[in-house]
């Protein structure tokens, strides 16, 4: 990685009745079951699809 930062996600609600777009981010996080998590770098566009779906993920600080 680039930058050497990273930011973990974790998905704790379902993309069940959201919106198509919604849901598309949470598979472009990486993330599309409740539990599972991911380490990405913490770029401009990870943030604003974590933005986008902040209400059904956590988000950590990485290395």
């Amino acid at each position: 990685m680039a930058s050497g930062k990273t930011v973990k996600v974790t998905q704790v609600h379902s993309g069940l009745g959201r919106k198509k777009d919604q849901r598309a981010t949470l598979v472009g996080l990486g993330l599309n079951k409740i539990g599972r998590t991911r380490e990405l770098e913490d770029t401009p566009s990870v943030r604003g699809m974590i933005a986008k779906v902040a209400h059904l993920v956590t988000v950590e600080s990485g290395t």
